[in-house]
């Protein structure tokens, strides 16, 4: 179902002051994905005020919404910072708390297993252990022998189908606003408001198209995964290496979906069925009890959406531009649920920040 968009005249913004409290000036979010949601439902939970503008809301189905598509598994990224393990590992303590506490949140928990084609590295994923519950290394003979090791663990899977609605009607209880606009600057959003001081810039990859942005290291990462229907659901599937492959369960819809495989600047909406074979493929070498060398048709269909991607990575950032302050938090591509709660957190703390300086500067 999707969330309620409202309209806002500029005359109904002009009824509001400048001079009105930090507090009371809504905070502006361009982009109502994952991360701008996510963002949204914290900032709310803190007290502060939130309007959320995009081209597309929670409930949306086009594949331009790549959090509609997401296989949104929580994973323990290889190669990334310090800082970003922390902000993973802050997402996975929120998503474990909605899977204990609300299952119409989308979130489950449910057995993992990861294969290494390679013996872990200096930075691998093995830093997950310190956040996944009964974590640990599988024993020869307990896995393929043609990988190097192995780990299982519980883990959290997120159904992309729930979560959006849910979170959606969860910003809205708290008196969140969605406003279904494209713009095509960041100066669009001063204009229409024009009593805010705070902007976050989540718009994805639309940030290389923003005249007063023009990020070019953004980029659309088409997606495309199976969706299988199978009675075995319960156990999500990683393997790391050339041939990276992720089998993720969808308990609460009797799914699992397949993938590993991405295709820049493509836009197409088309199933690519070569790519859907070679996925099935893949799946069958890494569970064989879930996913057969031929399923009936009847039981396949297909996912795509498109992923916001950055070379070099996501963008997280706070920059002051005249009398306001602009947060930028673009470009997670396949990883924005992983880093969502956890990003939206941060992003929480980068205003009260301004908050701060708000209230302590002179004159004021």
């Amino acid at each position: 179902m999707a969330v309620m968009a409202i309209d806002t005249s500029r005359s109904h913004l002009a009824e509001n002051s400048s001079a009105a409290p930090f507090s009371q000036r809504p905070i502006i979010i361009l982009g109502a994905g994952i991360i701008g949601c996510a963002t949204a439902l914290q900032l709310l939970q803190n007290g502060f005020q939130v309007t959320l503008v995009g081209e597309y809301l929670p409930g949306d189905k086009s594949i331009l919404y790549a959090s509609a598509w997401a296989g949104a598994a929580w994973h323990a990224a290889g190669g990334i910072t310090d800082d970003q393990k922390y902000i993973q590992a802050v997402t996975h303590r929120y998503l474990l708390k909605m899977a204990q506490e609300d299952p119409s949140s989308g979130v489950c928990i449910v057995n993992g297993r990861e294969y290494l084609e390679q013996a872990p590295g200096k930075n691998s994923s093995v830093w997950g252990e310190k956040v996944l519950k009964n974590f640990r290394t599988l024993e020869p003979g307990e896995y393929p022998s043609t990988f190097s090791t192995a780990w299982e663990y519980e883990c959290l899977v997120v159904d992309p189908t729930l979560h959006m609605p849910w979170v959606g009607a969860k910003v809205q209880a708290l008196g969140g606003q969605f406003v279904r606009q494209r713009v095509n600057s960041l100066k669009e959003l001063y204009e229409m408001y024009p009593e805010s001081r705070i902007f976050i810039n989540a718009s994805g990859w639309g940030s290389r198209d923003l005249t007063d942005v023009l990020d070019q290291k953004c980029f659309p990462d088409r997606g495309q995964n199976v969706r299988l229907r199978t009675a075995e659901h319960h156990t999500m599937y990683f393997r790391n290496g050339k041939e990276y492959t992720y089998i993720i369960p969808r308990p609460l819809t009797g799914h699992v979906i397949l993938g590993g495989h991405n295709s820049r600047d493509n836009l197409s909406g088309e199933p690519d069925l070569d790519v859907a074979k070679d996925e099935i493929r893949r799946a069958h070498i890494l569970a064989p009890e879930i996913v057969p060398a031929e399923p009936a048709e009847a039981d396949v269909s297909y996912v795509i959406g498109i992923r916001p991607a950055r070379e070099g990575g996501f963008r997280l950032d706070s920059e002051k531009i005249g009398d306001k302050t602009v947060l930028s938090a673009y470009g997670f591509a396949g990883g924005g649920y992983a880093f969502s709660y956890g990003i939206g957190d941060a992003l929480v703390k980068m205003v009260q920040q301004a908050e701060f300086d708000s209230v302590i500067a002179p004159g004021v």
